[in-house]
C-alpha cells in the first residue's frame, strides 16, 4: 500500500487517543502551531507533524513498549532532522491538559 492511501486509512481507523490529541492539535489549537495528522515521512507515517517546528507527535499503545522497529524509525527521523515528542494512550485520555502543556513547552 502506497503510504499516501497507508495515512488516508490510518485516518479513518484513529485510536481514541489519537481523536483526542487531534482534537487538541488541530485549527491551530495549540497557539498558533500548524499540524496535520497522519502525515507520510520518508518510508514511514507519523500520527501528527508540525512542520514549522519539524516535531513529531506520536500517540503510542502498548504495541509500542519497547519495539526496535519504534527506535529504528525514532533514529531515521531524528538523523533527519525531526524531532519525535511520544505520549502514552493513557497518558493523552486521562491527562489532556498536561500533553497540551508539555506540547507546548517542546514548541517554544
Amino acid at each position: 500500500m502506497a503510504k499516501t492511501a497507508l495515512a488516508r486509512a490510518l485516518r479513518r481507523s484513529s485510536t481514541e487517543a489519537e481523536k483526542k490529541l487531534w482534537n487538541l492539535l488541530r485549527d491551530r489549537r495549540l497557539e498558533g502551531w500548524k499540524f496535520r495528522r497522519q502525515v507520510p515521512l520518508g518510508s514511514y507515517v507519523v500520527d501528527f507533524y508540525c512542520a514549522q517546528a519539524k516535531l513529531i507527535v506520536e500517540a503510542d499503545g502498548g504495541q509500542h513498549a519497547e519495539s526496535a522497529s519504534d527506535e529504528n524509525r525514532t533514529a531515521w527521523l531524528a538523523r533527519n532532522g525531526y524531532r519525535v515528542k511520544r505520549y502514552w494512550n493513557n497518558e493523552i485520555l486521562a491527562n489532556p491538559e498536561g500533553v497540551f502543556m508539555d506540547l507546548l513547552e517542546n514548541l517554544t
